[in-house]
């Protein structure tokens, strides 16, 4: 018998899990699906990577007390696709099927193993164009050192010098070269 647990998320505090709790029971019922335990979360944003209630789900499927998660919408469990694409793989390598009730995906299928090598596709994407942006940033940044002597941050400070800014009670030199490092390709 399949045992699951059930997650549900509403990003503002004045919302409710109900209706969502409402269908993924139902589903549950037409296929004799037995319920461990619902994860049911408000006030809280499908950004964050860590949430009370997703976190208590990991560590319950960690310890192996349920072989399914079950979620409304993909959304629901995460924003990001990369936190999303995290998430499946851990519930891969543990075996754990995961079931989108509304999307009609199951990644025990091979409908579902396809919607998991896309999404692991656009992860590596998205991955690729932040490390793109940044290195563009970061070229923009050292040409106007280079053209004027100093370029302005988000905040309107002018910078003279890349590299994390000397704090209040910093006397040290910074070493700079890890953060030069993760921009070189």
């Amino acid at each position: 018998m399949t045992i699951a647990g059930l997650y549900h998320r509403g990003s503002r505090a004045d919302q409710t899990t109900e209706q969502q709790e409402l269908k993924t029971k139902e589903y549950c019922e037409r296929n004799d699906i037995e319920i461990y335990k619902i994860y049911s979360e408000v006030g809280q944003s499908g950004s964050k990577t860590s949430r009370p209630k997703l976190d208590e789900l990991l560590q319950d499927m960690r310890d192996k007390r349920f072989d399914t998660v079950i979620v409304l919408k993909f959304d629901r469990l995460g924003r990001s696709s990369i936190h999303l694409l995290q998430v499946l793989e851990e519930l891969r390598d543990k075996k754990i099927r995961l079931i989108a009730v509304e999307q009609n995906i199951d990644t025990s299928t091979s409908h579902g193993k396809m919607f998991f090598t896309m999404m692991a596709g656009f992860s590596e994407m998205e991955r690729e164009m932040i490390i793109e942006r940044t290195q563009d940033k970061l070229d923009y940044y050292k040409s106007e050192i280079k053209k004027n002597g100093f370029f302005i941050n988000k905040k309107g400070k002018k910078c003279y010098s890349l590299g994390r800014p000397k704090g209040s009670k910093d006397k040290s030199y910074r070493k700079k070269g890890g953060y030069y490092a993760r921009y070189q390709k």
